[in-house]
């Protein structure tokens, strides 16, 4: 559940402009949001309200052109680009729409793939492997190949994948945009069971559906956050 204690990521002031041509673009203007410990976020809004680029400023995939984001008390603008690549590998989790599976590997090894490149020590990375994939519901298909699974099951190895480095933090782009409605339900309770059990869980979606799993919204329009609700306990 969320705690009332110190965010997990605070974004401050944070504000991306893009240089189109001769003009600037505001992707994100003056941003302002707390993520709690455990809390399951879904961000919503048109093409272009900004939504897509505070996702990839969170998992430091970009820069902000100013303000200040921190992850557990962090600040991304003091990491170098060896403690940025850390960070996206030991405390961020992320899953795709397209899901990016390596297609002639078998799930086992889409999963134990970032385990191989993380610096801090991985005990046994294929049994740590075999265990995300169990707790995803795909004991049973380990040897499979993507082009041998659904597409629901391949989002589950996708979601496996994510979790194998033990992240504070999961980002979803999209994660049921690809899947069929029954489908998008098992990953949606898949993702809410990974947030009660303490897992930050960050995604986007234009699905009304989807966001409705979340216990809170937030809405952009224009780089701005228009409305921010929490559903009441």
């Amino acid at each position: 559940m969320p705690s009332a204690a110190t965010p997990i990521i605070t974004c401050r002031e944070l504000t991306k402009v893009y240089r189109m041509g001769t003009q600037d673009v505001f992707a994100l203007r003056g941003v302002n949001l707390d993520f709690l410990d455990g809390e399951m976020t879904a961000i919503m809004g048109p093409s272009g309200s900004g939504k897509s680029t505070l996702m990839n400023l969170i998992g430091a995939l970009d820069v902000p052109t100013s303000g200040e984001l921190t992850i557990k008390g962090r600040p991304l603008s003091q990491l170098n680009r060896d403690e940025l690549a850390d960070l996206r590998n030991e405390t961020i989790g992320f899953v795709f729409q397209q899901f990016n599976l390596l297609h002639r590997a078998t799930a086992l090894a889409n999963v134990k793939l970032p385990l191989l490149y993380s610096r801090k020590p991985i005990e046994d990375p294929a049994a740590r492997a075999r265990e995300c994939l169990e707790m995803v519901g795909l004991g049973d298909r380990m040897d499979h190949r993507p082009m041998q699974l659904s597409g629901g099951q391949q989002q589950r190895v996708a979601i496996a994948r994510a979790l194998a480095g033990r992240p504070s933090i999961l980002l979803a782009d999209e994660p049921t945009g690809a899947l069929d409605t029954k489908t998008s339900e098992g990953i949606m309770d898949l993702l809410t069971g990974l947030s009660s059990e303490g897992i930050t869980v960050i995604l986007v979606t234009h699905e009304p559906e989807v966001a409705a799993y979340a216990s809170r919204q937030i809405h952009f329009r224009d780089g701005e956050v228009e409305r921010d609700e929490r559903k009441s306990a």
